[in-house]
């Protein structure tokens, strides 16, 4: 089985926010709508994100649209980091609203609320109804082809499109956060991860 058909179907990149006493959040690469009236948005978001525990309790979620030029550590932060240890929205710029976090540079922001949900063996998909709609930009959206071949990214393994590779590359250094792979001899000093920024010492070679 080829499971390289797969990096074919369309994917964008959002930070889902929600908030209980706390702000939380994490990156996702599905979200697609699902019907026009009522809007509807469906969302996936694995179990073990503590952000699904929380949209579970509040019944509510904001999803922000990351453009092309999205700042790298806003991936880093939201896709490699857990909520239960560091705010993630606390270095970027964003605003609150109906008491949920957003991103404000973006391609556009939605609150939502759930109205139905749909456990699998990993991930619960969230079906929401569109309450507000705001911030629309005619900037690009960044896509996950973008993401994987423009920026190098790859996967977490929380994601519903994680697939593990192999490569047959020498000198290969990885990232032991978030997976960036870079082909170089050796990693000049002061190197520091351009997905997540982590440094030198959490690249290992392949």
């Amino acid at each position: 089985m080829d499971k390289n058909v797969l990096k074919n179907l369309s994917y964008g990149l959002y930070v889902i926010g929600a908030k209980e006493e706390k702000n939380c959040g994490c990156v996702v690469n599905t979200v697609m709508q699902i019907t026009s009236n009522p809007l509807t948005i469906a969302v996936s978001i694995n179990h073990a994100n503590y952000t699904n525990e929380i949209i579970k309790k509040t019944k509510k979620f904001s999803v922000s649209i990351l453009k092309e030029d999205t700042n790298p550590e806003i991936i880093g932060t939201f896709g490699y980091k857990s909520s239960k240890d560091v705010d993630k929205f606390a270095d970027f710029n964003y605003a609150e609203k109906d008491n949920l976090p957003y991103l404000i540079d973006t391609c556009g922001n939605m609150l939502c609320e759930v109205i139905d949900m749909a456990e699998t063996s990993t991930h619960t998909v969230f079906i929401a109804e569109i309450k507000e709609m705001f911030n629309y930009t005619k900037e690009t959206p960044m896509t996950y082809k973008y993401y994987q071949e423009v920026l190098k990214g790859k996967s977490p393994k929380n994601a519903p499109t994680y697939i593990e590779e192999e490569t047959e590359a020498k000198n290969v250094w990885r990232c032991n956060i978030c997976g960036y792979e870079v082909a170089i001899d050796e990693l000049p000093e002061g190197y520091t991860c351009p997905i997540c920024g982590a440094p030198i010492k959490m690249f290992k070679k392949k």
